[in-house]
């Protein structure tokens, strides 16, 4: 028996060594992989954006496998998802970098993901790096209006043989579900405020309101006013003669977007890779051309692209639906974000605060407890706000009492309006041989319920919550804003606004991107230099590769079938993030999609 026991503790104490062993030596090959990883610049460089890549503000995390092979291969640009400031960085590095001689849009599958906030700022860092002299070449077989807002700055722009030029507009549809549940026997409860919060139209309606076509009209005119002039300006046409392209013809073959002097030459992507040859003095049939993704370029050059100093101004990013709880990444937590902003707020280093929105709001109570750590922090040092894509609803809540508020003219923003939902399923249980009885000891005491239909007396009460909690936010909104309540309540009525509406109305201060942001922070706090600091801070290689769930993206192309059933899915996720302990909600309309 000694013996045998000998031999079994023996054998574990070899897998145990063997385990462990293993264990370190991938952890260490990771760790070898991570530092001799960083890329080199090599003179006569292209740096190529991929007009694929769906900007973001911030980065995804991925599986375990994935990170394990993307630290030990090198390999970090398969996914199509990328930092809005990661580029917008490294293009004002590039400008500047005698190794980079030009630039090369490069198009492909388009993930057509980046929010059209994003895209104008990615736009106005190409236009510095245009004005840098440095040859700008785009080319795409199929020019979609995103990757067209982008590449229309080039140089030289080009388009396949057998490509396409899409200009047919903006357009945005929603998901109803109130035949659904009427069919089924789910009744929705609704109190709002706002002729125009029209978050709970799927539940209620089969169409939109004329309310929300009004303001969906106006917003997407107000957009596509921004596409149409930018374009308009470096195609040297006339904005008329972009929307009557849009108006007549849609889309155009590449004879036609020639005539239109849309795209300078229909090339083939060897003709395009001559004309990257003529830019970097390469004359032979085997010469290559030294390109270099701008995500590599990023990594090769972040050590230089920025002087430290003792000063810094820390831009914390707000992405996602604000909720009291986090059951995922890409939310907004009250709870860890409050104290993210209680460190900023102690960090003697910290010498100003840009909070950079990209929220269509969530829970009233979440957005409370964040507004009121801003403006304690706005208390001690300057806390400027920057909306990116959306900051609308609790995203505006959040973002009322900074020093100043900075917004995009294609930011959406305002849906200044509350709504309470309650579900009633009684109908659908009972057909279903479900009933309930309950004993209580007080009159409202399960007027939470949703076994039955709310008495009046109940609707009564939600909506005086409703009603109070409305005219909280216009009082907030006119301290913060400095305006007339009643002015306040005139444009609130939960109605969206663009950012340059938003701008002529005084919901924000001014327009321009994260950058102007961080300017004016560092103005506000008497900074004659500074260093920016991203937060939350990326977890890294090493932490995600323990990190169970796989949040991997990949390039796909995916059937318009496909796309309709995860437009359903992303609208029931919505669903489950209403998460308010009261239901009361101050967010966007649903899921708005431009196209």
């Amino acid at each position: 028996m000694a013996n045998f026991l000998k031999s079994v503790l023996t054998t574990l104490l070899a897998l145990i060594i063997f385990c462990g062993l293993g264990i370190s030596g991938l952890l260490f090959l990771i760790i070898v992989g991570l530092r001799s990883s960083t890329p080199t610049v090599k003179d006569k460089s292209i740096l190529v954006l991929d007009l694929a890549l769906s900007l973001q503000d911030v980065e995804p995390e991925y599986s375990s496998a994935d990170v394990a092979r993307r630290s030990l291969t090198g390999d970090r640009e398969s996914s199509t998802i990328a930092r809005l400031s990661t580029v917008t960085r490294a293009l004002e590095q590039a400008s500047r970098d005698p190794r980079i001689v030009g630039l090369y849009l490069r198009g492909g599958v388009s993930s057509g993901s980046s929010g059209l906030a994003n895209l104008l700022e990615a736009r106005r860092a190409l236009k510095q790096f245009r004005a840098s002299g440095k040859p700008v070449i785009a080319y795409d077989a199929h020019w979609s209006e995103r990757e067209y807002y982008l590449g229309s700055l080039a140089t030289k722009l080009f388009i396949n043989p057998l490509g396409t030029l899409t200009i047919d507009g903006y357009a945005s549809e929603n998901v109803f579900f109130a035949g659904t549940l009427k069919k089924y026997g789910v009744e929705v409860q609704v109190t709002r405020v706002g002729k125009y919060k029209s978050a709970v139209e799927p539940f209620l309606l089969t169409k939109n309101s004329p309310e929300n076509q009004e303001q969906e009209r106006q917003l997407l005119t107000d957009l596509w006013t921004e596409w149409v002039t930018s374009v308009a300006e470096h195609r040297q046409l006339t904005p008329q003669a972009v929307q009557a392209i849009a108006d007549t013809q849609g889309m155009l073959l590449p004879h036609e977007a020639l005539k239109q002097r849309l795209v300078d030459a229909v090339a083939l992507p060897s003709e395009v890779n001559d004309e990257l040859k003529r830019i970097t003095g390469k004359t032979g049939d085997r010469d290559t051309v030294a390109q270099i993704d701008i995500q590599t370029y990023a990594r090769a050059t972040e050590d230089t692209s920025q002087a430290s100093s003792k000063n810094r101004i820390a831009v914390l990013y707000a992405q996602g639906e604000i909720r009291n709880s986090q059951r995922a990444t890409s939310t907004i937590s009250a709870e860890s974000f409050a104290r993210q902003l209680r460190q900023l707020r102690r960090d003697k280093t910290v010498k100003a605060i840009v909070l950079r929105i990209n929220s269509p709001g969530g829970s009233v109570t979440a957005s409370e407890a964040i507004q009121a750590e801003v403006v304690q922090t706005r208390e001690q040092k300057p806390v400027i706000v920057s909306m990116g894509n959306v900051a609308a609803s609790g995203g505006y809540w959040i973002a009322t009492y900074a020093d100043r508020i900075f917004a995009e003219p294609t930011t959406i923003t305002g849906s200044i309006g509350v709504y309470g939902l309650i579900p009633n399923i009684q109908k659908l249980a009972n057909a279903q041989g479900i009933t309930w009885d309950t004993v209580k000891t007080a009159k409202y005491a399960d007027m939470d319920t949703i076994s039955r239909p709310q008495t009046p007396e109940e609707l009564a009460l939600n909506q005086k919550l409703v009603d109070w909690i409305y005219s909280e936010f216009l009082s907030k909104v006119a301290e913060s804003r400095k305006l007339p309540k009643a002015k306040v309540a005139e444009i609130a009525q939960g109605r969206v606004w663009s950012g340059s509406a938003a701008k002529k109305i005084g919901l924000v201060d001014e327009i321009g991107g994260l950058n102007q942001a961080i300017a004016a922070a560092a103005k506000q706090a008497n900074l004659a230099d500074w260093q920016v600091d991203e937060y939350p801070k990326n977890r890294g290689s090493l932490f995600q590769l323990l990190q169970e769930e796989d949040n991997t993206a990949q390039v796909q192309q995916i059937d318009p079938v496909t796309v309709k059933y995860q437009r359903l899915l992303e609208m029931l996720a919505i669903v489950q993030a209403l998460d308010d302990p009261q239901h009361i909600y101050a967010r966007l309309p649903f899921h708005m999609e431009i196209k």
